[in-house]
């Protein structure tokens, strides 16, 4: 298991990747991770396309677009951050912790971009691709085994299988500061709202909309 604490020349760095926002409501003066969160989700996003484009040279883009979706969506990057045991290191109010926060995997996939963010900052690109080599391997990436349809490609599939017309996102809210925005976006099919999801972009918060979609509307 990495060390995130031998990995940081400055531990400040790794501590403000740690701190969620409901703990700086709790302590005046200290700085969320959400800024870092930006950052390391385009790092993230940039080294496994990077990864796949070399890895898989015989692969069309769709092909390579959903692989990736599959490799950084919320519920990978949740799995990895406890792995990790960021959620024991987690900087939380008392009502973050008390709701379970330490258990969302929409907090936890965060607060793991967030760390990569502040990595980034700390050691450079070198150090990210190190890092991200050791936790998503090549054969985590080249798997034949890994599903090659994203949740809204898999539940376009199933809604018009089932007669139902192709699904409508909707976006419901952004919040936040142009930094760290908060996406609220419903997706409708045949003319229903089924679900709705979060995301920090608007592409995420589809996502997320569309694999719960999957759960309610058309499980196994």
């Amino acid at each position: 298991m990495i060390s995130l604490t031998n990995l940081f020349s400055h531990p400040a760095h790794l501590r403000h990747a740690l701190t969620h926002r409901s703990y700086c409501n709790e302590h005046p003066g200290t700085t969320s991770n959400e800024r870092l969160e930006f950052l390391g989700d385009s790092i993230l996003s940039l080294i496994i396309s990077d990864r796949l484009y070399h890895l898989l040279p015989g692969s069309p883009e769709g092909d390579l677009t959903a692989r990736r979706s599959l490799l950084v969506q919320t519920s990978t990057l949740a799995a990895k951050a406890l792995a990790l045991g960021l959620d024991k290191l987690l900087l939380l109010s008392k009502g973050e912790e008390d709701s379970g926060g330490r258990t969302n995997p929409s907090l936890l996939a965060n607060t793991f971009e967030a760390v990569l963010g502040a990595l980034y900052l700390d050691s450079g690109p070198a150090a990210c691709q190190n890092y991200l080599l050791e936790i998503f391997p090549d054969s985590d990436l080249s798997a034949s085994t890994l599903p090659t349809k994203d949740p809204k490609s898999l539940l376009q599939e199933k809604a018009q299988a089932a007669g139902q017309g192709t699904p409508v996102y909707v976006t419901l809210s952004a919040v936040g500061p142009d930094h760290a925005k908060r996406f609220t976006t419903a997706v409708h099919i045949d003319n229903h709202q089924i679900s709705t999801g979060v995301g920090a972009s608007k592409q995420k918060a589809e996502v997320e909309a569309a694999r719960a979609a999957l759960a309610k509307s058309f499980p196994g």
